[in-house]
């Protein structure tokens, strides 16, 4: 069985001469961990964006992925379970786009010749694609770790704490661009790659392409600004301050919090009747 292995791996095929299999196998589970991050992708963009609209709206989208439906007051260890599937999918995505890859000089000359030579606007978005997927590794998996290891600290006022004071808007202004152009050159290969949507031809995925990444980069340059402002304007002293006043504006106590007070209110004015 290891002699066969060793000869499939030297020669490409099979103790029964025929071409190995695994190279195709590794070709979909690439595409299929592509495809998954690339619509993840695009159902982050809009949860986070969700500061647009309100910090009540984007308190409650976060509460929704603790399980806000079946848990009262969320579970942010959910959260914590989804960052870390999504690093695993995110890691196992890189290895296998890592087999593309120019391993040497030699193989790195012989792919820009190819590009200059041929003047092919698919290899030029591969290497766009290389690129961003070379950037991505290092700071997504960052941004991946925080929301693994701190969950409890998302929110309007914990995020914008995070992104002002923390300085981590250096991070996520180069991961904007990197994961949006890697995403949409992503989806537009795949589905060249596998004949989908080949009613619209390439020009019309051509177009598809350049109208997602602008759209994506517009609508995460007006959340990156949103985060900014609202964290330069913030003055508390840690991230924890700020996740409490998120908590005490919209959590499940706030209206507690307010029964209480009008309460409390209600008791001074009987006390105050009854002194006169």
């Amino acid at each position: 069985m290891q002699e066969e292995k060793v000869i499939e791996g030297y020669l490409g095929i099979t103790t029964e001469r025929k071409k190995s299999r695994i190279p195709a196998k590794l070709d979909w589970w690439q595409s299929a961990t592509g495809l998954f991050l690339g619509l993840f992708m695009i159902a982050h963009m809009f949860f986070v964006s969700s500061i647009l609209i309100s910090d009540e709206f984007m308190y409650t989208i976060t509460k929704m992925f603790e399980g806000s439906m079946f848990i009262a007051a969320g579970e942010p260890r959910l959260v914590s379970g989804v960052a870390a599937f999504v690093f695993i999918v995110f890691i196992a995505h890189a290895f296998l786009a890592m087999r593309k890859f120019p391993i040497n000089y030699k193989q790195f000359l012989a792919l820009r010749a190819h590009k200059h030579v041929m003047k092919h606007s698919d290899t030029s978005l591969w290497f766009i694609q290389a690129a961003t997927g070379f950037i991505m590794f290092f700071l997504a998996s960052v941004h991946l770790y925080i929301m693994f290891a701190q969950p409890d600290t998302i929110g309007p006022s914990g995020s914008s704490f995070r992104f002002f004071e923390q300085n981590f808007w250096l991070l996520y202004i180069v991961l904007l661009f990197a994961v949006e152009l890697h995403g949409s050159i992503g989806l537009y290969r795949l589905c060249i790659k596998w004949g989908w949507l080949e009613g619209l031809g390439i020009n019309g995925l051509r177009r598809v392409k350049v109208g997602m990444s602008v759209f994506f980069i517009v609508l995460g340059l007006a959340t990156f600004f949103a985060y900014f402002k609202k964290g330069m304007e913030q003055n508390f002293r840690d991230i924890q301050d700020a996740k409490e006043y998120d908590h005490s504006r919209f959590g499940v106590h706030a209206d507690a919090k307010n029964h209480k007070d009008i309460a409390d209110k209600a008791v001074a004015i009987a006390k105050e009747n009854l002194s006169k």
